[in-house]
């Protein structure tokens, strides 16, 4: 079985193309996972370019979501039929319900089976 890359991070359209992107002030990079003009390789799969932010057709934080268990959750990644998942509601009470491992102070994950998911969608802010 092959994973699902979630994606999890900015994204810019520059010129027409989305790429990753890391914005800094006023500059945004932008990674490629080829050669592409005015990029500069800085390993074999993975290329930047710095541009001004103000060049970029969009810049957004793109995340996927799901429902488990009745709750929203933001999917961080999958294994073998399993996604890892971080409950977003912020309610102590509703995680500790749900049995979720504390990964940090306010911070709730789990590993949901696949099957249990639903609602599973990109969201951009």
């Amino acid at each position: 079985m092959t994973a699902t890359k979630f994606r999890h991070g900015y994204y810019a359209v520059f010129e027409g193309t989305e790429y990753e992107a890391s914005p800094d002030g006023s500059q945004v990079r932008l990674y490629a996972t080829s050669p592409a003009e005015g990029f500069t390789p800085v390993l074999p799969d993975r290329h930047v370019r710095v541009v001004p932010a103000s060049a970029l057709e969009r810049l957004s934080y793109v995340h996927t979501v799901c429902t488990w268990r009745g709750e929203r959750f933001v999917v961080l990644g999958e294994h073998e039929g399993w996604l890892r998942v971080e409950y977003v509601g912020g309610k102590a009470t509703v995680a500790e319900r749900l049995g979720l491992e504390m990964y940090d102070r306010g911070v709730y994950q789990t590993w949901a089976p696949r099957t249990e998911v639903d609602d599973m969608h990109e969201e951009a802010s």
